[in-house]
């Protein structure tokens, strides 16, 4: 069984950074792609930012510029770097990640990040 685990999140002034961070533990496996997506109250869950196992990125059009993700391979951790955060970044951020071969999707449970102004 895997489990993706978050953590970093928290209250951020507007303009504040926080990191997040997304750590893989269980029965090992190799990620195609892995990710963060985020919930607003009242809104769907929508993409922030994916790393592929060939390190390829791709961002949100909203997020593009403040944050960033990476990976360590080693640590079977994912991080999302969010810099200037705004009030709008306000959610529960999810990692995911995905096998492809095998499709199936992967979930952590959250982690709230609020900003205030």
């Amino acid at each position: 069984q895997v489990q993706l685990v978050e953590s970093g999140g928290g209250l951020v002034q507007s303009g504040g950074s926080l990191r997040l961070s997304c750590a893989s533990s269980g029965r090992p496996i190799s990620f195609n792609v892995m990710g963060w997506y985020r919930q607003a109250p009242g809104k769907q869950r929508e993409l922030v930012a994916t790393i592929t196992s060939g390190d390829n990125t791709n961002y949100a059009d909203s997020v593009k510029g403040r944050f960033t993700i990476s990976r360590d391979n080693l640590k079977k951790t994912w991080y999302l770097q969010m810099n200037n955060l705004e009030v709008e970044d306000t959610a529960v951020y999810f990692c995911y990640a995905a096998t492809l071969f095998t499709p199936r999707n992967y979930w952590g449970q959250g982690t709230q990040v609020t900003v205030s102004s």
